[in-house]
């Protein structure tokens, strides 16, 4: 299976390394130096730096080199799917969606936009607890492989799965990119904790309670609950929570410190998605009539409001039972 990806940040270089152990690989990406970086020196040392690539993983900046993929992995942002699957014009090739996001405007899944861009092409969703830089070093790595077509998702876990990298197969579209796109925003929480000196108690607390959020939200988009206890979520959110790798629980750091978000997301390359998908998640969990504080209290943060006065707020909630 001829796989093309299309993405040059870190987890598309990280996929692509991936994908290139069982076969050659095209990656697309938007910037020159990328793609000469990664065809001359086999190397991507603006997002990926100090790993060696495959040489068989073949770099372009012309979409339509891909046009021979048997499946295509899509790894641009998720506020960027649509206008890159727009000019791709994939057809009916099958579209592995790595994007964890949620579309503003629409308040659309990553996947729900897939299907209105490229109706013709199979969905499946890659999601869990992965830094770029591990998977590409080759380190043991486990994510799960959501496609409500099971003959397709065995054959593109089986394409893709090798020794340290696990595919474990789901039906449950909605539910992988629910914990994908939720764990972005409860991560920045986490760092905001971490930023502010609140003791590892409130962390896991608020771990805990947001893993609650993220499973009403879930339920109520129409996931699976064991979907969220899974890779796709649980799994992924107790990595982004406790890792300054993540560019989620960085930027809540900053904020936790008394740095503005406008500040803190200004020049840089690579999306921290959590704050993009805040005030959109935000919207959504209103959409649904589904209580999520943590998310609120994030959404205050980043637009501007005291760490103290936001703390203060969360804590002073009324007491309430656990799981209602």
């Amino acid at each position: 299976m001829r796989i093309g990806v299309i993405g040059g940040g870190a987890w598309g270089t990280a996929l692509a390394q991936v994908a290139a152990r069982a076969g050659p690989v095209t990656l697309w990406a938007r910037e020159d130096d990328v793609v000469a970086a990664i065809n001359r020196d086999h190397a991507n040392p603006l997002f990926l730096p100090g790993i060696a690539l495959s040489p068989a993983i073949r770099a372009t900046s012309n979409l339509r080199d891909l046009a021979g993929s048997e499946a295509l992995l899509i790894v641009a942002p998720a506020q960027h799917v649509r206008a890159v699957l727009a000019e791709a014009a994939t057809g009916t090739t099958p579209l592995i969606l790595c994007a964890k996001g949620i579309e503003a405007g629409s308040k659309l899944l990553v996947g729900e936009v897939a299907a209105q861009v490229a109706p013709g092409a199979p969905i499946a969703v890659l999601s869990g607890p992965s830094f770029a830089a591990e998977v590409a070093r080759g380190l043991p790595t486990a994510l799960t492989l959501a496609c409500t077509d099971e003959a397709l998702g065995r054959a593109l876990a089986d394409r893709l799965s090798g020794p340290g990298f696990r595919l474990y197969r789901s039906t449950d579209v909605v539910g992988a990119e629910i914990g994908g796109a939720v764990k972005n925003v409860l991560a920045i929480a986490c760092g905001v904790v971490e930023g502010a000196g609140l003791g590892q108690n409130a962390r896991a607390a608020l771990i805990a309670r947001g893993f609650a959020e993220m499973t009403r939200f879930g339920l109520a988009r129409g996931g699976r609950a064991e979907t969220l206890t899974g890779l796709s979520g649980l799994g992924d959110l107790v990595l982004t929570c406790s890792s300054t790798s993540s560019r989620n629980f960085s930027l809540g750091v900053g904020l936790g410190q008394g740095q503005s978000a406008q500040a803190l997301l200004a020049g840089k390359r690579s999306v921290a998605e959590g704050a993009f998908t805040a005030p959109v998640l935000q919207a959504a969990t209103r959409d649904a009539g589904v209580e999520m504080p943590v998310v609120d209290a994030v959404c205050a943060l980043l637009g501007g409001a005291p760490v103290s006065d936001v703390i203060e707020a969360l804590l002073a909630r009324p007491l309430r039972e656990e799981h209602r």
